[in-house]
């Protein structure tokens, strides 16, 4: 069954394609493995909710000798995720209703996905799933850091005008898709996992800073971090179509990109002269680790 509701209304292929090779690069490769501690030697990893397949390919990357499946119920991100990744099966499948028998993977592991499925579901499948002493991480984000460049935040009237009109669709659709419905804090995330039958639980935090002017990214970092905010940009005026069509004009639509591609071919000239703005995007993610 063809399902694109997520990558349609809610985060387009290219926004979360680039963020989430951004934020799983190599770069944070220690620090994710140090937190999720598992054995070098694992040999499967399900990835629940992999969207296009970035996070799977590092995965695969990390760990390989384990044979590593994504699953999303968006046909469009495992579309794209198995062109991107051909090495990996990727599956369409519901999290809330895994198509695989009771004890088959050694890791689960998902990233930003508990927060829109009933706990005792998102939980409940991957204990089915896992093999006696198997693993479950959940990658959860918490609230960060965003600064735009002052050339990048100005939003001309037009576009002002246009988010102004399309707030209340958003707010809809999101109730929809029940977006973000079943979010917990830092203590009772820990107790839903334990309350599913997980033992041995632990929690750490990890923060990935994406900051263009930071010294320590290469120069092709820097570009990737400016221009995966440009598509960010672009694919939110694109969803425009999907969420309010007929809310704005397509010459408005139009308009709106080529002013948002002007302000970040600005961003770039000032990166390549050397005149730092301190944009950032600082992402803090906690990391609960349970045993079956």
């Amino acid at each position: 069954m063809v399902n694109t509701a997520w990558s349609d209304r809610i985060q387009p292929i290219g926004t979360l394609y680039l963020s989430r090779r951004l934020r799983f690069s190599d770069e944070y490769q220690a620090q994710y493995q140090t937190a999720f501690s598992l054995d070098p030697g694992v040999e499967t990893i399900l990835e629940i909710g992999c969207g296009p397949g970035a996070f799977a390919q590092s995965l695969a990357r990390w760990y390989p000798n384990a044979h590593v499946t994504g699953i999303d119920l968006d046909t469009a991100f495992i579309q794209f995720a198995a062109r991107q990744a051909p090495n990996i099966r990727f599956l369409q499948a519901d999290a809330a209703n895994l198509p695989f028998e009771e004890g088959s993977f050694d890791v689960t592991v998902s990233n930003t996905v508990q927060e829109h499925l009933p706990p005792d579901k998102f939980f409940g499948q991957q204990y089915q799933v896992l093999k006696p002493g198997g693993l479950c991480l959940v990658l959860s984000a918490r609230r960060g850091v965003s600064l735009s460049a002052p050339c990048v935040a100005e939003r001309s009237p037009l576009e002002q005008e246009i988010w102004k009109r399309a707030e209340r669709f958003f707010q809809s659709n999101d109730r929809g898709l029940s977006v973000g419905q079943y979010w917990m804090n830092e203590r009772e995330l820990p107790v839903a996992m334990a309350q599913a039958g997980f033992r041995h639980i632990s929690t750490s935090y990890l923060a990935v800073n994406l900051t263009p002017d930071n010294p320590d990214h290469s120069s092709e970092q820097a570009l990737a971090m400016i221009n995966a905010n440009r598509q960010n940009d672009l694919d939110a005026i694109a969803s425009l179509t999907c969420v309010a069509p007929g809310l704005a004009a397509s010459w408005e639509l139009e308009e709106v990109k080529a002013q948002i591609n002007r302000r970040y071919d600005r961003r770039l000239q000032l990166y390549q002269a050397g005149t730092p703005q301190w944009d950032t995007d600082v992402s803090l993610t906690m990391i609960i680790r349970g045993v079956k």
